[in-house]
């Protein structure tokens, strides 16, 4: 009889009999835990489907749980929110303005990490308050003055190259690249209900409300920071003897940035776009400030759902389902690049 078969039932529940197994009371709780973690994720989307086939007797005499069983499912709410309503516009608008922000974000992100990482920068503190400065000139002079937009951004560019080529290149404190980081994520960290209303007013001016330039523009600029601050530790972990080879063969920069440095961290970007595009697609306040009936996101339209009769909850669920499909249908197929995406970076040298 072996050693194994010998031992007592304790060991045997609570010990593995290999190094490549789990004991048998850690797999039972693996398991159950899995499946808990399961049920918590699965059960509320499960619950929004079958909503989105009930009427407003199922929903206000319920709880119904089973098609067919605990009621008959009804494709009314279907026909009225994608038939009957104008839901194809709004999900268009979030289309366009999802993909095509994300894809700036990713793109301008990236160029700025890669930047932090192999550039180091030394900004002269008298030229970001000189910036500062003439900024809020330029507002002050368009919101109150009535000063013409486009005047006021010459003239300020204007007065900072003439500070550039005179009092700023004479000082010596500057900020580095990890001041330049940190000023980065923090405006990731600041609410954007603070800066909604500037942004609103800039548009107002600038007769771009209500449009999927602002929301783009608007969009690209709050996910900035969470692309720098992702993709930074993604080329900080590319050797950067390849680079310099291919320097030394003369090629420059850029081409080095796109033919070497991004293939190479590839896996990282497709997690990165995912990610902000997930940011991008369910964002709501801005979208809630900026658009109106031309540039209506989906998450607006789900909110407006919520009218003085009550939640429509039998509308919200297909438009919920509707928003859902695509970012589940994306992530699927982006798995594998996703998972490694994770893992790039993590491990150096």
């Amino acid at each position: 009889m072996s050693a194994a078969a010998d031992r007592p039932l304790a060991r045997k529940l609570f010990e593995p009999a290999s190094i490549e197994e789990q004991a048998p009371a850690a797999k039972v709780l693996t398991y159950a835990l899995l499946l808990l973690w399961a049920l918590v994720v699965l059960v509320p989307l499960y619950w929004v489907l079958i909503t989105s086939f009930k009427g407003p007797g199922e929903v206000d005499n319920g709880p119904f749980y089973i098609p067919f069983v605990d009621f008959t499912p009804s494709l009314a709410a279907w026909d009225f929110m994608l038939l009957q309503n104008n839901t194809l516009g709004p999900y268009l608008n979030s289309v366009v303005v999802a993909l095509v922000s994300t894809a700036l974000a990713v793109l301008i992100g990236s160029l700025a990490a890669y930047a932090l990482v192999r550039i180091r920068f030394q900004v002269k503190l008298a030229a970001v308050g000189v910036f500062l400065l003439l900024l809020v000139a330029v507002i002050v002079a368009v919101a109150t003055f009535g000063v013409k937009w486009e005047l006021a951004v010459g003239v300020a560019v204007v007065l900072f190259v003439i500070a550039l080529w005179t009092l700023i290149g004479r000082t010596k404190l500057a900020v580095g690249n990890n001041d330049i980081e940190f000023w980065i994520i923090s405006n990731r960290i600041m609410p954007p209900i603070v800066a909604v209303l500037p942004i609103y007013v800039m548009f107002q001016q600038l007769k771009l409300l209500d449009t999927q330039v602002a929301l783009i523009a608007t969009y690209t600029a709050v996910n900035l920071p969470i692309v720098v601050w992702l993709t930074r530790d993604f080329f900080a972990g590319i050797p950067i003897d390849l680079e310099e080879s291919a320097e030394l063969d003369g090629a420059s920069k850029f081409r080095v940035f796109f033919t070497i440095a991004l293939p190479l961290v590839r896996s990282g970007l497709v997690a990165t776009f995912l990610l902000v595009l997930i940011l991008a697609w369910n964002e709501y306040l801005l979208a809630l400030f900026l658009s109106n009936a031309k540039a209506q996101t989906m998450p607006v339209l789900v909110s407006a759902q919520n009218t003085t009769r009550g939640p429509q909850w039998w509308n919200m669920s297909v438009l919920i389902v509707v928003m859902i499909a695509p970012v589940v249908l994306i992530s699927s197929i982006l798995q594998k690049h996703i998972a490694r995406g994770l893992l790039v970076g993590a491990v150096k040298g």
